[in-house]
């Protein structure tokens, strides 16, 4: 629970847009099943800004009282089915403790991503000192729910050109649906699938495309969203409004959405035009790399998040597995750790790797290569456009994801963006959430809406059984306060920056960053000081941070500790 201030400016209009039009009512007045109530608990045993879980006819449901009032949504965040019970309660929203993803705690509706859905809520009231849920039995199936949306219109002329499958594209065309659009949209992706999960891959190599779909075809056909495949855009002419194809066709457009994701950095190295070199972007990698790596010896060139998640993937089915990376590293059983070293060659036999020379000295055993050195904006098809991009390639946008040029919009890890949380100073993040977001940006202020971005960049990993995660803006930290044991890997980082929080980590301690994402999201800040006194409870996991009199603890924390830590659990 998080006692804070509404939001102020562009973001509240974003979230009035939710509370108005946007907002879609509980679903039983739609069903004609008939409607049953049932008492859930006494009003008198919650508490104000308490949430818990309730069963009605073995469904949970997620009960809340803020303000005096109760309500009751769906109990599993839409992105991966985490318990909201364990996430922040704050601002008349809940948010995931894993991931994020922020819902209305009366209509269920998104107010924050990752996630495509919305909860479902249900009618409640007090009657004789008890709370009353009312619900139908399809209601209860049903812990989701789709926002409404309209589909296209053929006497509606305007076309909605999206470029790339990834996030960003599919939530710009939803949220174009969402805000009534009823003219043509065409999503058009280079690669041969629908819109998927990409951050599943690192973690699980043999996945199939059906387990990790973001919507099924259906929906893109009952919403009037067109969706082209193998589509590789090639050129823009901004002038006559028109997209070149790789396959040689031209797609005219009214507003166009770049959002063409990234390309995985290959090797410079001698060597590394070698077979069994492999790099992670899309479905295709990574099974080959799956298909590849059985009983073999497999050196991962990068220790970024991805490099660690194929490392936790291969562990098992590979012979070896050797990381070789410029950073520090968590050592991990199982996987053999080259840090501040790099590759300075690849050898091989017929065209294949057989070993990899390290600048150590140093000559590792190699059957396969995955090399995670980081990424570049997949923009080169602007090259001779007016759009504006930066020296790494990037898109500039201004707050709305618009470019230089009217009409144009850009979103996702092409895009530099004015960040509120850093002052507005233009950033590149690869984050899969900011996708999300950004997409949603772009597609309101392609209807005109003039609604700013305004958000906590959120990132997560998880591997060898680690889980961590990120929020904020750490670029030009000047100090890290670590609360917890790195040894035993079980800690928080606090980033540093003029005396300030610019950013928070965490390792196998959920909700931290989700509280305190919520706190950089209502426009207040943590100090050094505020950030050197953290309060950790061992019994039950809960944290409290003293800021601007703002209590940040998780559901059950009911008295004030002296200001101590304990974080070896």
């Amino acid at each position: 629970m998080i006692d804070l201030p509404g939001l102020h400016g562009s973001e509240a209009q974003g979230n009035e847009l939710y509370g108005g039009k946007h907002r879609r009512k509980s679903s039983l007045k739609e069903e004609s099943e008939a409607v049953f109530e049932k008492e859930v608990c006494l009003a008198s045993e919650m508490q104000d800004n308490e949430m818990r879980e309730v069963e009605i006819n073995n469904h949970k449901l997620l009960l809340i009282k803020t303000n005096g009032e109760f309500s009751a949504i769906g109990h599993l965040c839409t992105h991966y089915g985490s318990q909201l019970v364990n996430g922040v309660l704050s601002r008349g929203r809940v948010r995931c403790p894993r991931h994020g993803a922020c819902f209305n705690v009366k209509t269920g509706d998104i107010e924050e991503f990752p996630c495509l859905d919305g909860l479902q809520s249900y009618k409640t009231k007090v009657q004789d000192g008890k709370v009353i849920v009312f619900t139908t039995t399809a209601a209860l199936d049903l812990n989701r729910r789709t926002q409404n949306m309209v589909t296209q219109s053929l006497a509606n002329k305007n076309v909605i050109l999206l470029l790339g499958g990834g996030p960003a594209s599919l939530v710009c065309a939803e949220t174009l649906r969402q805000e009534g659009y009823t003219g043509r949209i065409i999503l058009a992706t280079k690669e041969m699938y629908l819109p998927y999960d990409r951050p599943k891959l690192s973690k699980a190599l043999n996945i199939s495309i059906e387990s990790i779909l973001l919507r099924k075809p259906e929906f893109y056909s009952t919403y009037g969203i067109e969706v082209l495949t193998n589509k590789e855009a090639t050129s823009v002419n901004t002038k006559k409004r028109k997209v070149s194809f790789k396959d040689g066709t031209k797609q005219y457009y009214d507003n166009l959405l770049l959002a063409t994701g990234s390309i995985p950095r290959m090797l410079g190295c001698l060597g590394a035009d070698l077979g069994n070199i492999c790099l992670l972007r899309s479905l295709d990698d990574a099974n080959r790399i799956n298909e590849l790596a059985t009983a073999k010896n497999i050196i991962i060139v990068g220790s970024s998040f991805i490099g660690m998640e194929i490392a936790a993937c291969l562990v098992e089915k590979a012979s070896s597995v050797s990381v070789v990376g410029t950073s520090e590293a968590f050592e991990l059983e199982g996987v053999k750790f080259y840090m501040t070293d790099h590759v300075i060659e690849l050898r091989g036999e017929n065209g294949l790797l057989k070993e990899a020379a390290l600048a150590s000295g140093k000559v590792l055993p190699a059957d396969m290569c995955v090399v995670g050195i980081g990424v570049t904006p997949a923009t080169n098809y602007l090259h001779g456009s007016q759009i504006k991009t930066d020296p790494k390639g990037t898109v500039m946008v201004d707050e709305y994801m618009e470019t230089n040029v009217d009409g144009v919009f850009a979103a996702g890890d092409v895009t530099s963006f004015p960040l509120p949380l850093h002052k507005n100073q233009k950033v590149n993040i690869g984050h899969w959430q900011l996708a999300h977001k950004q997409g949603y940006i772009a597609a309101l202020n392609m209807q005109k809406k003039k609604i700013a971005i305004n958000t906590v960049p959120f990132f997560w990993t998880f591997f060898f059984g680690k889980s961590l995660r990120y929020a904020g803006y750490s670029a030009g930290f000047e100090e890290v306060i670590i609360q917890g044991n790195k040894d035993e890997l079980k800690f928080v980082a606090f980033y540093i920056k003029e005396d300030k929080v610019v950013a928070v980590a965490s390792l196998n301690y959920d909700p931290v960053v989700a509280q305190v994402a919520e706190v950089l999201a209502s426009g207040k800040t943590i100090s050094k000081h505020e950030a050197q006194y953290v309060t950790f409870n061992k019994d039950l996991g809960l944290m409290r941070l003293f800021f601007y009199q703002c209590e940040i603890f998780f559901p059950g924390f009911n008295e004030i500790r002296a200001v101590t830590l304990c974080l070896s659990l």
